[in-house]
């Protein structure tokens, strides 16, 4: 076999590989010899159909599928031959398939670029924390109350915040419109799930009570026909209910699993949780942050397989959360969309890689068996739940390449220059404003 590799341009490569006419014909003849111990044609008996006919028969179909064959295997042996890393699949076109003739074709794709790693030392990332207060903790309960609150009927009219339920029936210029009109259904007001002023339009108004509001539509509404148009509503409001929010006391302790110690077991079992979700959250943040700082310092040339593959993947996750079925078509959604945040991905997925083969990291079994038995605990059969993980190898290597994430993060952390930043516990939980996302793979260590 005959190698020669060429530089295209940046990260792209054009391999041409030759391959004796002799290996090929071999392959074929060795193809062709099997196939007449189990080929049966008319005239003759299984097994006994002569060498000759059968290649006469068989030959150019045998020899397309043999040459195809050898392609993608003489493709990988030239690969470790020249030491190359290809980045995706490559693009293979034959150029001399010719019976009797050196098999030739060209293989065109992207190898991975070389990664400089950046000085960690001179990364400046800030680390926020913050102290649970007594205020954190009542505000907490109060919102554990919201979550269990229910709904009880108030013969008063309508305030903000209660939940009715009406009918109503809009009409533009006099005349039905689509999509205006609902019978029995329920309504917080505040929610501001209606279109302004639909709302405070009820408040006021009592159960029985049928009257008429007129609206505009906003100037922006998704649908053209009703943007900025004047619209009226005609309501019947059936019910009023208000909220109504549970005692704090011995049955709302239990509710969350503190059977003893009163109030004062139940604000330190708050308490506990709200240090644990603000630790896990000011992580998440330090990680956001230290994904930051590589992307701006490091200069990669990223390679455009990688990065389509990674478009496909996000195109894959947004049909998914927009409730799309297994007949949903991703490709649907433009390119342009996700391709940052495919590059993004991309980049630090390398840089990621070469830090864990650069510090040789391995995942530390007993942190895979802690973030097993976490993950264990919340169903009824732990034991079952933690044997299935340790007896699937590919659900145990999601978990081991999710440690190898955390420790890379690590050993850039302690190499860092962090700032810590005391700030209140609302400010460490905040969302961000985006999300960024770090994909490691065995293939990029």
């Amino acid at each position: 076999m005959q190698v020669s590799v060429e530089t295209i341009e940046g990260l792209e490569r054009k391999m041409t590989i030759a391959v004796p006419s002799e290996q090929v014909d071999s392959a074929v003849n060795q193809r062709l010899q099997e196939a007449t111990k189990t080929i049966q044609l008319k005239g003759f008996r299984k097994g006994r159909v002569p060498f000759k006919v059968v290649k006469s028969k068989f030959g150019k179909g045998v020899r397309a599928e043999v040459v195809n064959e050898l392609m993608s295997s003489t493709y990988y042996d030239a690969i470790n031959q020249e030491s190359l890393k290809p980045a995706g699949q490559p693009r293979i076109e034959p150029t001399n398939i010719e019976e009797g003739k050196d098999l030739e074709f060209v293989a065109t794709f992207e190898v991975y670029p070389d990664i400089a790693l950046p000085d960690f030392g001179k990364l400046e990332i800030e680390r926020l924390s913050a102290e649970v207060t007594d205020k954190d903790i009542d505000e907490m309960i109060e919102t554990l109350r919201e979550q269990r609150q229910t709904w009880e009927t108030a013969e008063r009219e309508a305030r903000n915040e209660d939940m009715v339920n009406i009918d109503f029936l809009g009409k533009k210029k006099g005349e039905e419109f689509e999509g205006g009109s609902a019978k029995g259904t329920n309504l917080v007001l505040g929610s501001e799930k209606m279109i302004p002023g639909f709302e405070d339009g009820i408040i006021g108004k009592s159960a029985g009570d049928e009257f008429t509001i007129s609206l505009d539509f906003p100037a922006d509404y998704h649908n053209k026909e009703l943007a900025g148009q004047a619209v009226q509503f005609e309501i019947c409001l059936n019910t009023v209910s208000a909220k109504v929010l549970p005692k704090v006391d011995e049955e709302f302790y239990k509710s969350f699993g503190v059977e003893d110690g009163g109030v004062e077991a139940f604000r330190e079992e708050i308490s506990n949780n709200m240090d644990r979700e603000m630790k896990a959250a000011s992580r998440n943040k330090i990680k956001n942050k230290v994904m930051d700082a590589l992307i701006e310092t490091v200069d990669v040339n990223v390679p455009e397989a990688l990065v389509g593959n990674e478009i496909q993947q996000l195109k894959a996750q947004a049909m998914q959360q927009m409730g799309g079925g297994q007949g949903a078509d991703p490709s649907m959604l433009p390119d342009d969309l996700f391709i940052e945040q495919a590059k993004r991905r991309v980049v630090l997925g390398l840089v990621l890689g070469e830090v864990i083969k650069d510090q040789k990291v391995q995942p530390d079994p007993a942190i895979v068996r802690e973030k097993v038995e976490e993950l264990a605990s919340t169903y009824e059969s732990p034991e079952e739940v933690i044997n299935w993980y340790y007896g699937n190898k590919e659900q145990l290597a999601s978990i081991e390449s999710s440690v190898v994430e955390d420790q890379v993060f690590d050993i850039i952390i302690q190499e860092a220059s962090v700032i810590d930043k005391q700030v209140s516990y609302q400010d460490v939980i905040k969302p961000e404003a985006r999300e960024t996302e770090a994909k490691t793979a065995e293939s990029e260590s």
